[in-house]
């Protein structure tokens, strides 16, 4: 059963994680509240996942401190582990087993009590929608299926506190909103959910995020709160002939804040979007470029994220 925490779910302060001379992890702090679905978002490398497994007591910090549950991750490392839930981007799952088999395993190593594991693996079937893939040889499943299985068993223990590392990596967008549903209804049961993940748009679902660049936390509130820092200036979305010859031909121009390029096109950062649009239209037309959509649009968490790092490395 939960266990009701007075106090932050996860409690990092100042915390560092060296490598010889790199700095994986660079004086980070954040409380995380239960119940609470927080995203640490970032580049591969960002030190993401070194702060996640110094979390679940599986690296010691360099430098300052962290409870989980109310356990300090350097002293009480065993304690941590017995309450928490832990799903890695690579799946632990044994292939050679079946879905039932595989519950049952982990069941066992998570310590579930024998009169309670079925009522517990029936529930993770329900929980997944894989009552009807009880049998199924787990090789067999589509990466969207291992995936709810692997979350499955990470909760069988019912902990209070889930870690998820990079859960939707290399899973179709269909399987990652569905997965997301999953996590939503942990959160509505009393979970805590610490998610990480590179996918932008993932910060959507989160109740609040942290954007990690270079092992340091530069930013962290809602996703509304983040994208609401960047209310300094509006945000144009222009698709065009030859979006690198219009990034080269905008940057610069008095009237352009920031160009970035974003997916097919770019997004144009300005003060007057009613003043600048005619002058990008003059500026691309005199470079014999051909404007297809030029239109003000709401910034998404990518957009956030790419200014902030431009911030950071300007800044550097």
């Amino acid at each position: 059963m939960l266990t009701a925490k007075t106090g932050p779910a996860v409690h990092i302060d100042k915390l560092v994680k060296r490598f010889g001379d790199f700095v994986a992890v660079d004086n980070v702090s954040i409380d995380v509240a239960p119940g609470e679905i927080f995203g640490f978002l970032g580049p591969n490398g960002a030190g993401k996942s070194t702060t996640i497994r110094i979390l679940c007591g599986l690296l010691p910090p360099t430098a300052g401190r962290a409870t989980v549950g109310g356990f300090d991750v350097a002293v009480q490392p065993e304690d941590v582990k017995h309450n928490i839930g832990y799903m890695s981007q690579k799946f632990s799952l044994y292939d050679d087993l079946t879905v039932a088999e595989n519950i049952e395993f982990f069941g066992g190593v998570y310590g579930v009590p024998d009169a309670k594991l079925p009522v517990r693996r029936d529930y993770v079937l329900r929980m997944a929608g894989l009552e009807d893939k009880r049998k199924a040889m787990t090789r067999t499943l589509s990466g969207g299926w291992k995936q709810r299985l692997a979350l499955g068993c990470a909760i069988l223990h019912e902990p209070p506190i889930l870690f998820l590392d990079e859960p939707t990596s290399g899973v179709d967008p269909i399987a990652r909103r569905s997965f997301w549903r999953l996590i939503y209804d942990l959160s509505d049961a009393g979970h805590t959910v610490f998610v990480t993940t590179h996918y932008m748009d993932e910060a959507e679902y989160c109740h609040r995020v942290a954007l990690m660049y270079g092992g340091r936390v530069i930013a962290l509130g809602s996703p509304d709160q983040l994208k609401t820092s960047l209310s300094t200036g509006h945000l144009l979305n222009l698709e065009s002939s030859d979006a690198r010859a219009a990034l080269a031909t905008l940057e610069g121009k008095p009237e352009i804040l920031e160009a970035a390029v974003f997916g097919s096109g770019l997004h144009l950062k300005v003060d007057d979007p009613a003043a600048a649009i005619p002058r990008v239209y003059e500026y691309l037309k005199q470079a014999g470029i051909h404007v297809m959509t030029l239109d003000s649009i709401t910034p998404s968490m990518e957009d956030v994220f790419v200014s902030l790092i431009e911030q950071e490395e300007k800044a550097a």
